[in-house]
Parts: C-alpha cells; structure tokens; sequence
C-alpha cells in the first residue's frame, strides 16, 4: 500500500486540516492535525483514526501504523 492511498483515505474518512504520510512496506506512520481531536485524549484520537484503515489493517497492508495527532493549536506551537 502507497502512503497516499492511505493518507486519502485519511482526508476522506475525517475533517482534516493537514495529513502525511510515511513508510513502506507495511509499516507506516501518520501526523494528522484536526480540529476534531480538540478536547479528546491521545487514545481516543487514535481511535477515530484506526476505524478508517482497519480494513487495511486486518487485510496486512497495514502491518504496523503510528500516529502522531495535534489540534491546529498544538501543531502551530510544534511548528
């Protein structure tokens, strides 16, 4: 699986304002800022994401993805 298809269906599954993707061969890792994890722990953020991939996940084209998640304000001061 190419990072852009994953990062694609990122976008689709979830207002977003900035997604990238890196990795291969099974192994990948995500920054996502958003406003919808403003208020929402760590997990749970992740867990908004996992359910857009989890296909994926089960299939093996995703063998292992880490996530990095930030609110626009905590991407901005990261920035």
């Amino acid at each position: 699986m190419e990072p852009d298809k994953i990062k694609e269906i990122i976008e689709q599954g979830m207002d977003t304002e900035l997604v990238q993707v890196g990795g291969e061969g099974g192994k990948y890792e995500a920054t996502i800022v958003s406003k919808a994890f403003e208020g929402v722990s760590m997990l749970n953020q992740h867990k908004m994401v996992y359910p857009l991939l989890n296909d994926y996940i089960k299939s093996g084209e995703i063998h292992a993805l880490t996530i990095k998640s930030y609110t626009p304000e905590q991407w901005a001061q990261k920035s």
